[in-house]
């Protein structure tokens, strides 16, 4: 039985090479299915991941702006945004009236056009903090260099790691804002972490206030709830204060979600067809065969090959071309990831700092298990078309 097995196989493998070029198309067309599949659904998971890592490290679940467009705040702080709208800080009494919140920590985000930025100029991002509680909330921020600064009204910054890469400072260095005539001192450069605060200069916020003269104004309140606490009943409470907009994390990230769900079903749409072309690419392969070696089948089984001997050679062809094919889409998957999470950041409006391709063993696997489905049944036309044919029949035609 291990003789005849292996004799399939082998024949299988000849079959396919007389061929190459047309087996080799066939093998490509399979792969950029499978690439497409995996890449797929490792930006199911990694989206939501890395989306889930960039709420996390605010810090806060809450988040309190003036009044305006929530799609607004949701960017002034995911992404380092410069909505400029201003909340007085009378509102800080009223949140800290409600027993749902733990503690909270304000913010005043100033945005300055820097014309030694870049080429041509450029924006300047300067988030005003309190240095009692945003390092608490912002834990897991690391230092490159230097460390957080202790007294609210000094003439100090903290670098993130790229704001640091672009302004080519270290601790001790001077910066310079020229549209306020100011200058900071820098105490500390923190080190990559893969979120919005890479790109931001930190500054105690009363001294921002006094510089730019919005004292006693905020941009933001981020707030951090107790644990166990109703966060919805919170968030009504809040909707009570006037000229505020009250914008849920949880929120921002079901209203991102919806959206990207959309892309994701257009993305599905395009793998579908990509399988469904990857199938009749396989079918047309291996059909094709069968025509081309009708008078030799024929006399196969004149031989003493039986139907089930034939239908099986012919499946093994098929089940040969997707697990290539299979196996080249994953390594595909596996070494384009990168450029894969590249084109996607082009394409959606909204994209996490994380990594939004996740491609590991189980799904490479999961990808093999259905393009070899796949092909199992692309291929039982072709098999059982080679399985009926008459040995007469093809000496006939043979003569013909």
């Amino acid at each position: 039985m291990s003789e005849m097995r292996i004799s399939i196989y082998q024949v299988a493998a000849k079959n396919l090479l007389r061929k190459k070029t047309r087996t080799l198309l066939t093998i490509l067309g399979i792969g950029l299915s499978a690439w497409v599949l995996t890449s797929l659904f490792g930006f199911n998971r990694g989206y939501e991941a890395a989306l889930n890592k960039d709420i996390d490290n605010m810090g806060f679940q809450v988040l309190l702006t003036a009044k305006g467009c929530p799609y607004e705040a949701a960017t002034l702080m995911l992404k380092g945004g410069t909505g400029l709208r201003y909340m007085p800080e009378a509102v800080f009494t009223d949140i800290l009236k409600n027993p749902e919140v733990d503690r909270i920590t304000p913010m005043l985000m100033q945005a300055v056009f820097d014309p030694n930025k870049g080429e041509s100029g450029g924006i300047s991002a300067y988030l005003g903090i309190d240095p009692a509680t945003y390092p608490e909330m912002k834990s897991f921020l690391k230092f490159r260099q230097g460390g957080w600064f202790k007294d609210p009204e000094a003439h100090v910054a903290v670098l993130g790691y790229e704001a640091a890469e672009l302004e080519q400072r270290e601790v001790g260095d001077k910066i310079l804002v020229l549209e306020k005539n100011i200058e900071y001192t820098v105490a500390g450069i923190l080190g990559r972490s893969g979120t919005q605060d890479d790109g931001t200069i930190f500054v105690p916020i009363r001294t921002l206030q006094k510089d730019f003269g919005q004292e006693g104004k905020v941009t933001a309140v981020g707030i951090k709830v107790r644990k166990d606490a109703d966060i919805t009943g919170l968030e009504n409470k809040l909707y009570e204060l006037p000229d505020v907009q009250v914008v849920s994390m949880a929120q921002v990230k079901t209203t991102i979600m919806s959206l990207v769900a959309t892309a994701k079903v257009m993305v599905f749409s395009i793998a579908l067809i990509a399988i469904l072309i990857a199938m009749l690419g396989v079918i047309n392969t291996i059909l094709m065969s069968v025509f081309e070696r009708f008078q030799e089948i024929g006399i196969i089984k004149s031989m003493g090959a039986m139907p089930w001997d034939v239908f099986r050679m012919i499946w093994t062809e098929t089940v040969i071309l997707c697990l290539l094919g299979g196996t080249l889409g994953v390594g595909l998957s596996f070494g384009l990831s990168k450029l894969t999470d590249l084109l996607i950041r082009r394409l959606l409006p909204y994209t996490p700092t994380g990594s939004l391709i996740i491609v590991n063993a189980p799904l490479a696997l999961m990808t093999l298990a259905i393009v070899l489905v796949i092909g199992l049944i692309s291929g039982i036309y072709p098999a059982w078309r080679a399985s009926r044919v008459r040995p007469l029949e093809s000496i006939r035609s043979e003569g013909e």
